[in-house]
């Protein structure tokens, strides 16, 4: 309306806004003191910049303040239900965001409860993001309550790898502890949300921790020994190996140590390095970059129209991801269509069928879908990680890249290590082979190799957690997890990112790439790097990408992919890829998960929903 003059400033409006959170703070209970939320409150803040300073509520026998019933929604959130101001946050945000209609209003004025009705888990793989929506101290962090206050911890701001999206975190930390994980905001990877893994997983860092070296006697047994006395066997039979010599790395390895590790069995003459998760050798393998990366890039997917996905189940796998496609399916109208076992994925799709063999029916045209993909404007294929661990690999790849050539879609695939980018841009081959074998095998935080690599070798471990690789080893050489070096990280769309040290490695446990550097020296061939920014300009050397951070490279040589896919031999078996189907597999994946007590009470909670709560 012309000439409207707005005054937000006028003692009328003060008055107003006063009034307002005089009745936001008429039931609400001022326990500031004993709440997880105070120093972080959203009501604190309004209530100081807007409220009054004084109240006209009397407390007495007939008027007295509303009294609330707590709920019990898992082990992960906490609730105190009094303090509600039925804001409905976490209502929309289960409804809208995670897909996961658990929450709900219930009763009218007065009587009106937030729950789930009947007391149940909040099941749902995103849910602690309520606790950063909830304005008041309704809903807290479970595993947090009491243990610090908010200007008490100091903030790193580093990157998640419990899965391969890369998330951006904060890590608050105190006295050396890491006491809780919450999301920070970038709108291309995880916008303002973070996975339960990430967020409450964080107690696991600090158990079954690998904390001095062990080397193993004329007994058979591990004994703690001193880093001159663990490295000097070491290098002693590294020695004797000569070019026998074979190394692993595992997924939360960053790609600095992977470098060290790369260079030390070079000066071998080894070129045996491998990472834990297999891949393909289809259309040109790791050869071209653009084989192994989510190329459409998470954020992409908001322009994407069409999405079919083959072997994977994004919600547990990388929720994040699931997340935004749950966003374009609501908000932008995208066509999700499946190849493989039914999932839940909180919005509807096409089902194509459970058997893989679809695939190459899709790629010969055989299926109306076909078409679908082809006519769509902006398509996409995302292919699961999953469908690399069967002997149709190959053939299944062959097939995702004839399919996307033919339609015009992009060919995307979800990694679910941290590390495995990285290692792959450094040339390591994916997947150990069973029929692999050599004198000497270093583990590098490497849990899952086949036995007969390793039953007649020397075996190194160097890693965080004493789990299945330690228990192999003969020599164990501690490191540190992601939260206590700076490292790189490559995500699935390959962003290079880094992590921060938010604490130091606990007893006399170093990063990785300084202990491989103090192995070379005592070998006898020291490695030409003292520094980690002389290890990164040797990273710029191997692979420019690793360096460029918070980039992505336009995926090329697509055209290639697909003309050497033509070239593939070899059916696809008409089994489904098997793929996370169950909320309590999704919370113990690798070693911090398993040491984790949190994510164990997740899992228990997760198999009995509502007869056997947290």
């Amino acid at each position: 309306m012309n000439g409207m003059n707005v005054l937000t400033q006028s003692p009328r409006s003060k008055i107003a806004r006063e009034g307002v959170m005089e009745f936001l703070l008429v039931n609400h209970p001022l326990d500031c003191p004993i709440c997880d939320q105070g120093g972080e409150c959203d009501l604190q803040d309004q209530s100081m910049a807007f409220g009054s300073d004084r109240s006209r509520f009397t407390d007495n026998s007939f008027t007295g303040k509303r009294a609330v019933e707590d709920k019990n929604i898992g082990p992960l959130v906490k609730t105190i239900m009094t303090r509600c101001i039925h804001c409905t946050r976490c209502v929309r945000f289960g409804s809208e965001v995670a897909g996961v209609d658990d929450l709900g209003t219930t009763g009218r004025g007065g009587d009106l409860q937030i729950g789930t009705y009947i007391e149940k888990m909040f099941n749902s793989e995103l849910s602690g993001n309520v606790i950063d929506l909830c304005p008041v101290g309704a809903l807290t962090s479970k595993p947090y309550a009491f243990t610090a206050r908010t200007w008490e911890l100091r903030k790193t701001e580093s990157i998640d790898c419990m899965d391969a999206i890369g998330s951006n975190v904060v890590v608050n930390t105190r006295g050396g502890e890491v006491m809780r994980i919450i999301p920070r905001l970038n709108e291309d990877i995880n916008e303002e949300w973070i996975s339960d893994k990430a967020r409450f997983s964080y107690d696991g860092l600090k158990r079954q921790r690998l904390t001095t070296p062990y080397v193993k006697g004329a007994d058979g047994k591990l004994a703690a020994a001193t880093w001159e006395e663990a490295l000097a066997v070491v290098a002693d039979k590294l020695g004797s190996a000569g070019s026998s010599v074979l190394g692993v790395t595992g997924g939360f390895v960053d790609a600095e140590a992977a470098t060290a590790l790369r260079d030390l069995l070079h000066n071998q003459d080894s070129e045996s390095l491998y990472t834990e998760t297999p891949f393909v050798d289809a259309a040109g393998g790791i050869g071209l970059r653009s084989n192994y990366l989510l190329n459409g890039t998470i954020a992409g997917i908001e322009e994407a129209d069409n999405v079919l996905l083959i072997g994977t189940n994004p919600r547990y796998e990388a929720p994040l991801l699931a997340a935004r496609l749950r966003k374009c399916w609501v908000h932008n109208e995208m066509d999700v269509a499946v190849v493989g076992e039914a999932i839940d994925l909180t919005y509807d799709y096409d089902h194509l069928g459970a058997s893989s063999a679809i695939v190459s029916q899709l790629a010969d045209g055989k299926l109306p879908y076909a078409q679908t993909l082809k006519k769509a404007e902006n398509s996409m294929i995302i292919l699961g990680s999953e469908a690399f661990k069967r002997d149709d690999a190959d053939a299944i790849f062959a097939s995702v890249q004839k399919l996307a050539a033919a339609t015009g879609s992009s060919v995307n695939v979800l990694h679910q290590a941290a590390g495995q980018v990285a290692a792959l841009d450094l040339g390591y081959q994916p997947g150990v082979p069973a029929d692999a074998s050599a004198e000497f095998v270093y583990l590098m935080g490497a849990d899952n190799v086949p036995a007969s690599v390793t039953n007649d070798a020397f075996v190194v471990y160097q890693g965080s957690h004493g789990d299945a690789g330690a228990a192999t080893a003969d020599v164990i050489l501690p490191g540190a997890a992601y939260t206590e070096k700076d490292g790189t990280y490559v995500n699935t769309e390959g962003r290079a990112q880094t992590t921060r040290r938010a604490i130091t490695a606990p007893g006399i446990a170093r990063d990785d790439w300084k202990i491989v550097r103090a192995l070379s020296e005592f070998a006898g061939d020291a490695l030409p790097y003292d520094s980690i920014a002389q290890v990164r300009a040797r990273m710029t050397d191997l692979a420019p990408s690793l360096t460029r951070y918070d980039s992505v490279e336009k995926a090329n040589f697509t055209a290639v992919a697909a003309s050497l896919a033509a070239q593939t031999k070899g059916a696809i078996a008409p089994t489904p890829v098997k793929v996370q189907t169950r909320l309590q597999d999704y919370y113990i994946t690798d070693t911090i998960t398993r040491s984790s007590s949190t994510m164990a009470k997740c899992v228990k909670a997760a198999a009995n929903p509502i007869s056997d709560r947290a």
